[in-house]
């Protein structure tokens, strides 16, 4: 591709070189550090004038840094004479903050939106938004990718007997993307509701909480893939896979998300878990090598290919659509 330039920053160097892989090319040259106060410094090493500029940039363990980073480098594009600035951010960072908790909450997701405006971005293709309404926060297009393709050809030829199986969501907020999935391989789907009530003891009045875990679907003697955009704390998929299994009799379980996060000790618990057998996630966060280790049920797919020919897409001008289709 001519006239244009692929910046990475330091939160996923892996997935920057491959995307520059499947395009043909190497990364542009940008010198990134921080001082000894903690400030980060960008230096720009390759002529931007009059270039279409890309910049791999996801959200990682080290969030905050990743934000400040990648608006240095999109307002020292700018402040180049590029022609345009995308950001690619597969995984984008305070996502799930996209609404007030409280009264006097922050919209979190919005003023990183405004942020990057003001840097000067031209374009956002990210990956499965946490909340697809996310993307009237920004004034500029926001390309939102899915993964869910990805995870349907995985399925397809991994999977024994996924013919029978069940597509699951662990909440009722996911069941959107459930039942996406579970149309695109024409399975059926259910849902695992969790119920939680107060009630008061004697009179004292003490207020104590009763969870009721509840199964909607028929699981039994069938595989069972528990879907959701992000995998962050093992409690609430530990007791999904408990349930399909000892409750609904199922014969296998897959978890599967777009972003493993794994906050803590996530990973290693659904790893140990003896109802799991397999965790599928992509490449769009960074996963720690020292936090793989060992984890023999983890399943990484790439989303190199699909960003790669986004960027692709994008720079000559072509429809994205083609990349939302199933393919076999």
């Amino acid at each position: 591709m001519r006239r244009t330039c692929v910046f990475g920053g330091l939160s996923h160097p892996a997935l920057t070189d491959a995307i520059c892989e499947k395009l043909g090319r190497k990364p542009d040259k940008v010198e990134l550090r921080k001082f000894a106060n903690g400030e980060t410094s960008v230096e720009i090493k390759t002529s931007v004038r009059d270039q279409d500029v890309f910049i791999v940039q996801s959200g990682s363990h080290k969030t905050n840094d990743d934000v400040m980073e990648l608006l240095i480098m999109i307002a020292a594009c700018k402040g180049g004479s590029s022609k345009s600035v995308t950001a690619i951010m597969p995984y984008f960072p305070y996502s799930r903050q996209s609404k007030k908790k409280s009264h006097r909450g922050a919209i979190t997701a919005r003023m990183i939106a405004n942020l990057m405006h003001v840097a000067g971005v031209n374009h956002v293709i990210t990956i499965d938004l946490h909340a697809s309404q996310m993307q009237g926060f920004f004034k500029c297009p926001v390309d939102n990718l899915v993964a869910e393709p990805l995870l349907a050809r995985w399925i397809r030829s991994t999977v024994d007997n996924w013919k029978s199986g069940v597509v699951v969501s662990k909440n009722p907020g996911g069941t959107k993307r459930v039942t996406s999935l579970a149309d695109a391989l024409k399975l059926s789907f259910g849902i695992v509701t969790t119920d939680r009530r107060r009630f008061t003891m004697g009179q004292n009045m003490y207020n104590s909480l009763e969870t009721t875990i509840t199964l909607v679907g028929n699981v039994r003697d069938r595989p069972v893939f528990i879907v959701d955009d992000i995998i962050d704390k093992a409690g609430s998929w530990i007791a999904a896979a408990e349930t399909v299994v000892k409750r609904g009799g199922a014969t296998k379980v897959i978890c599967m998300a777009t972003h493993g996060l794994f906050g803590g000790d996530c990973l290693r618990e659904m790893n140990e878990c003896q109802e799991i057998d397999a965790i599928v996630v992509t490449n769009a966060f960074p996963i720690p090598e020292e936090k793989r280790k060992g984890m023999n049920k983890l399943v990484i797919l790439d989303v190199s290919t699909l960003l790669a020919e986004s960027i692709r897409r994008n720079h000559h001008g072509e429809s994205i659509s083609q990349l939302f289709m199933h393919h076999d």
